[in-house]
Parts: structure tokens; sequence; C-alpha cells
């Protein structure tokens, strides 16, 4: 189904803060028409198109209006007053990005400042972009401030107005700035990789294909870590396929050969291709899938034609060729395949009968590929690249880093540990921003680094520092849930809870070898419930705190949508997405209005639908390893009932409401940071609060606190009269009837 557009008129900002930062702003009801939330990115077109982050407008103003700045206007081609299509924008981590700029800039600002300044932004080819940082959104990561201090230190105070161009991008289209994207100066070579392991596949440059030995450095096959068993039955293959074309035959085999390599972004697929082609000796022609994606059908169709020509070519004349196709489910997709799709296909039925010829595709979304792909004789055999455990980080961060100068106290077994989810090209991202981290700080403080002033080494902290900007690419389209530094250790009281949450969440992701050894399966899911202010979300910050674990918070209603089978889509999304970030927790919350009682909704159908597809997620014909689901509510007795047997959501766990014990505790916790005079007694007051919730207790220390303000604003204290004081105003929340109803549903 076509994206929504409108037609707005666009007007120049008047706000500085907005002014050259990627940003345009929309009336909140433009957003909603265009199914947009703030900070989505947009694609404005007018005389040419562009991409932007679109951000709410004051309420007051025209409806009918797009505010943009002279940038923006520049890269549309357009002048204020003019028309400009605006329309939701699909934009993707940009794996490289090449720039221009004038001659200062190019020799004094280092590729990884301008990476800095891009991050956050979204960007075309051929549009100009500042290089004043995206500091607007809330998910914005980049060091704003440490990003001015390179560029005034680099070009002066005249900083604010240097302008970059993009001349290229991998992929095309829209691209968003990320902690692994590569920024290189154009005309300039990207610097050395850390080491030769798998990483993310770049496309090829402007659309043109290049050589093995022109585009990326060789990779050894005992680097692939990871994925040494599938280079090893690829290595196999080619050798037969090449070396041994008679002994096929004569068992009744042809000697085509079509693999398909998929697995996680950024997993190596591209970079196992390459290495093993090198291994046995052949040539490889490769083909950005997305980069011919983005052209116009007959150009697309044209270097399809060139490229495979170039490869048929190769092995025709007696040597022996590899055509590389990466990200090949973005030029046949499984849905409304182009035109296009059918010329690709045929064109590679042709070159497959080739002798001395094997094509090898990537995909890390194999689901999505037209099927017409797999048929026999064209793209037959299949492997796998895995998502790496913590024993396969540990050894590709020891490969990644077997030439870095580390202090003794780096631990990689720790590090490991502390990334799941993190794929090959993660890893390298974190490399090279705890590189950073090192240099800053010994460039900063070299006379307190003592050996270090003269060897500068890289220490652990530079790693974890480097954690807290480096983010998994399985996690690049998700929200994060903030634990805020909480663990299971500062929740109060509620031991059986606790321990319950530990068995069933953080013991199958931390111990998954005790349940082997036990030979029974980890429960899959957790349904946590409880009266309304009781802590159940807060139970769940405290839990990612604790585990070394990827954590997906969805809200219920959020993956509900009104078009047919998009509810449906985001849920599989949801759950594919976890399992490449695993090992990971998905939680629910509100389940009950994702998963309500089936034949009891009037929504169409939407309701029924989406339970179904989310019993086939959870307890489904693909099991999902490293993968639990928590779901939380306050009516457990509105989910639907097939969601709670075995296999699903089995672990009912009930947050009761606090006692006087876990009142005090919480009331402690509440009035850390708040000075209390000496006739509050918290144990007493505990006591007295039958019915409050744990939101209650903790907004009772507050309205007690701005009692005291109200009395006088320089009070230093809270006193047992501000208490009561606040106690007039923060009622108790708990309705008996509720309780009783609540402790009904816990005992059957």
């Amino acid at each position: 189904m076509a994206s929504p557009a409108l037609t707005l008129t666009a007007r120049l900002s008047t706000s500085a803060a907005d002014t050259r930062r990627g940003v345009v702003r929309l009336h909140p009801e433009v957003l909603d028409a265009l199914n947009l939330r703030s900070w989505d990115a947009v694609q404005l077109t007018g005389s040419r198109v562009t991409v932007a982050l679109a951000a709410a407008a004051k309420s007051g103003g025209p409806t009918g209006v797009v505010l943009v700045d002279d940038i923006a206007l520049t890269n549309l081609g357009l002048a204020e007053g003019a028309e400009v299509v605006v329309a939701p924008a699909r934009v993707t981590a940009a794996r490289s990005v090449t720039v221009s700029g004038s001659r200062l800039a190019t020799a004094a600002v280092p590729p990884e400042t301008i990476r800095l300044a891009l991050t956050g932004k979204v960007l075309c080819t051929g549009d100009t972009v500042s290089l004043l940082p995206q500091d607007l959104a809330p998910s914005t990561a980049t060091n704003a401030g440490q990003v001015r201090s390179r560029l005034s230190h680099a070009l002066g105070m005249t900083w604010t107005n240097e302008l970059v161009t993009i001349a290229a991008s991998d992929p095309l289209g829209p691209v968003a700035v990320h902690p692994s994207t590569v920024v290189t100066w154009r005309g300039q070579q990207a610097g050395p990789a850390p080491a030769a392991v798998p990483t993310s596949e770049p496309a090829s440059q402007a659309g043109s294909e290049r050589s093995e030995s022109q585009a990326h450095p060789t990779v050894a096959v005992s680097d692939l870590v990871g994925a040494r068993e599938s280079a090893s039955r690829l290595t196999e293959w080619l050798r037969l396929s090449f070396d041994q074309p008679e002994l096929l035959e004569r068992l009744g085999a042809k000697p085509h050969l079509g693999v398909l390599v998929s697995g996680p972004a950024g997993a190596g697929k591209a970079t196992l291709a390459r290495s093993v082609t090198g291994a046995v000796g052949a040539e490889l022609v490769e083909m950005s899938a997305p980069s011919v994606n983005a052209l116009e059908a007959a150009t697309a169709a044209r270097r399809v034609q060139e490229t495979i020509n170039r490869a048929t070519t190769i092995a025709g004349g007696g040597g022996s060729c590899v055509l590389l196709i990466t990200d090949i489910d973005e030029l046949l997709p499984s849905t409304d395949p182009p035109p296009l799709a059918t010329v690709v296909l045929d064109t590679l039925r042709a070159a497959v009968t080739t002798s001395g010829l094997a094509i090898v595709v990537t995909s890390a979304r194999p689901q999505a590929l037209d099927p017409r792909l797999r048929e026999p004789e064209l793209v037959e055999r299949e492997l796998t690249i895995a998502l790496p455990d913590t024993g396969v980080r540990t050894d590709l961060l020891r490969v990644l880093l077997r030439h870095a100068p580390l202090a003794p106290d780096v631990e990689l077994g720790d590090l490991a540990e502390r990334t799941p989810g993190f794929v090959a090209a993660d890893l390298v991202a974190l490399c090279r921003e705890s590189a950073v981290q090192a240099a800053l700080r010994h460039r900063s403080s070299p006379d307190k680094a003592g050996a270090d002033s003269t060897e500068p080494r890289v220490h652990h902290q530079d790693f974890l520092q480097a954690l807290s900007s480096v983010r998994p690419i399985s996690m690049s389209a998700s929200d994060t849930l903030q634990t805020g530094g909480l663990t299971l250790d500062d929740v109060g009281d509620m031991v059986d809870v606790k321990q319950s949450l530990a068995e069933t969440v953080l013991w199958p992701l931390q111990y998954p070898d005790s349940f082997t050894r036990l030979g029974v399966e980890p429960p899959r899911g957790v349904l946590l419930h409880g009266p309304p202010g009781c802590g159940k979300t807060f139970l769940v910050r405290a839990l990612a705190g604790s585990g070394r674990l990827n954590v997906f918070s969805v809200k219920g209603a959020e993956l509900m949508d009104k078009w047919v089978g998009e509810s449906e889509r985001a849920v599989r999304e949801l759950f594919l997405r976890a399992a490449n970030a695993a090992p990971a927790l998905v939680f629910l919350d509100e389940v009950d209005a994702l998963a309500p009682r089936r034949g009891q909704s009037s929504d169409s159908g939407v309701g029924d639908r989406v339970v179904a597809a989310l019993l086939t997620e959870l307890d489904g014909v693909e099991p999902r390893h490293d993968v639990v689901v928590l779901g939380a509510t306050n009516r457990p007795e509105l989910v639907d009932p097939a969601l709670l047997r075995p296999g699903r959501l089995e672990r009912p766990v009930s947050v009761p409401p606090p006692d006087a014990a876990a009142r005090g505790e919480i009331l402690r916790a509440a009035s850390a940071n708040t000075p209390l005079a000496s006739d509050v007694d918290l144990d007493e007051l505990a006591a007295s609060l039958e019915g409050y919730s744990a939101a209650d207790c903790t907004a009772l220390i507050r309205e007690a606190a701005l009692s005291a303000m109200r009395e006088s604003l320089t009070a230093s204290e809270v006193s047992a009269a501000h208490v009561e004081t606040a106690r007039a105003t923060v009622r108790p929340s708990l309705d008996p009837a509720q309780i009783t109803a609540f402790e009904s549903y816990r005992n059957r």
C-alpha cells in the first residue's frame, strides 16, 4: 500500500535552534495524517528529492506549511513559498558515506569528526549538509559539545558556516549515519581496517562493481571466526564446481552452483564469499542489489546485464569467477516484485549454465526473497551465518584486537558478555570507538597517563565508555528500555517475585547449559500481573539492568494498525529483531490490549489476527532460542487464555500490593535524597498506609516535600506535619474489591 503524502507550502523557519540541523517542522495534525511521530524521517520532493527529520511545530500555526531552513530549500531546488510534497521516508543505516567539502575542511577535519557531526541526521546523495550537530532529537547519541570543540579547533570560529556535500552512500537512498558508519572524504582512501574479520557488506561506490583485489583487503579464511564451517563447505562446493566438473557430471549432477548466504546484517556474509573466492583462486565480480535497485528501471537492467556479462566473459575465457550479489532481497522482493525482478532472474538463469561461473547471493532477510530465485538449478543451496554467542564474540574481539596496544586490565570475556546481539560489524565499531576514547583521554591528559604518555594503550574503561555510544545493528530500529542503572538488588522486599523473575527470565539466558544438562526446555514467557502502581514496569527495568541482555519494550497498542496485515507484520518483525539481537527480552506492556480474548472485539478481527500471530511466534514451528517474552497487565482476566498455556506466557508472577514492611522499604527508597525531620517515623507511617500502592508511597514523599516548600522556599527538611498535610492530598489508590479480585485470580 502506498505511503500517504501531502502537498504543503515551504516556509523558512525563524527558529535558530532548528537552523541547519536537518530538521523540518510539521503541524501535529499533519504528522498524524502521515502516520508519523516526532523525529521520524520524511521525504521532501521539490525540483529534487531530499530527506529530513520531522518534528512537531506549534499547534497554533497553519497546518498547510512545512517549516524548513535555507539548506533544505537549496536541497529541494526551490524558493520560499513553493509547494513541497511531504511523505514518510524509509531510512536505512549507512555502511559508508563519502563527502566532499572545501579544501580547508578536507585537509583539517578528520573523517571521524565528520561522522560525529552527521550522526543523528538523515541524508541523500547530492544533499548539502551543515556540520552543526543534530542535538534536538531525544534519541541522538552524538556528543554535541565534543563535536563543536573538535570543529572549532580544526576550522576556527567560522566552522558553523562550513557545508559538505554527500557524494555517495552505501546503500543508496535515504540513509542515517550510525557509529558503525565509515565516513571518508572524496578522493581519499578509508583508513585501514582494525583486523581481518567478517564485517558488514559495503556496496560498490556509485554503483560500479570492482574486483576483490581493488575493493576489499584480503581476509584469511582462518580469521572468519564463527563462520569457518560455512567457509569450509563453500570452499568444497567451489573447488568441485571449478576443478572437477567432469566428476559431478559422471555422478549425474550438473556443475552449476548457486548459493544463498543468509544471516544477520553485519555478520560477514559478503566477507565470507570474498575470502573463499580468494582462497580458491577465482576472480570476483560483485554487485550491490540496493545500489542497482535505486536506479531507473532501464538503467538498472543495463547495469545488471553488464555485470553478469563481465562475469560470464571471465568464466568463458577459461577462468573461474564468482558473481557475488549482496542484499539481493532489495532487488528480488517476495511481495510485489517489480518487472526488473523477472529480467534479473532470466539473466541469472542464463548465466548459471556457464562453465566456471558460480553465483553467490547474500541476504539478511531470506524470508523476504522472491521464491523464484530458490528454484532448482538457480540458487538451490543455502549457508547460514549464525548470531555470535559469547564464546564467538570473545574470539572475534581477540582477532580484532590482536594488533592493538591493550592495557593489562582489558578482559575480552567480560566485553563479550556485555555485548549481547553484537555481530562482527558491531564489534568493529566498538573497537574503533574505544580507540577514539583512548586517544581523547591520552590527548587531554598526557601528563597523567604515566607510562601511557609514551605508548598509548586502550583500557577496559575505554571499551565501557564506547559501549554507551555503539548500538548493535539489530537494535538500530528499536526503542531501548531505559534502566536508569537499576538492578533487582535495588528493589525492596518482593523476594519471591524477584526470585521467580530471575529463574524464568535470567536463568535460561545466562545458564542454558544447566537446562540442557537436565534435559528440559526453559520457560518461554512470563505474565506479570498485579494492581496498578505496584511496580510491574519498575521490576522489568530492574530485571533489564540485572541481566546482560537486549530488551525490546513494546506497548501493547503500538503494534495495532488499522491496515490489513500490518499488525501481524509488526509482530513478526518484533520477534525477528529479538532473535537477531539474542539473548533478548521482549517486554509487552499492557498485554491485555495486544492479546484480548478472541471473538469479543469489534475491530473487524484485527485483535484476533494479532493474537494468532503472537501465538505463532511464541510457540510456532520455528523455535525462538535465547528469546524470553514478558507480558505485564493489571487486567489478567482479559488476556486470551491460549496465551497463558505452557510454552507461551506459561509462568504467572503476581506482584501483590505492598505490605507494611514493603511500604517501609519503598518510603526509605523514595526519601533517600529528601531530608526528613527527626519526628518522621517511616515504619510507623508505613503501617498506617493501608491501601497505598508503591506509586502512592512515592507520591506521598514528593507531595510532603512540596508542602514544605509551600510553607517556606528555604525549608531544609520535611517534618511529620508536612507528611500529614500530604496525606490529605495523596489518597490510597488500591480498591479492596480490586485486590480481592487479584487474589482470586492468583489462587485460580
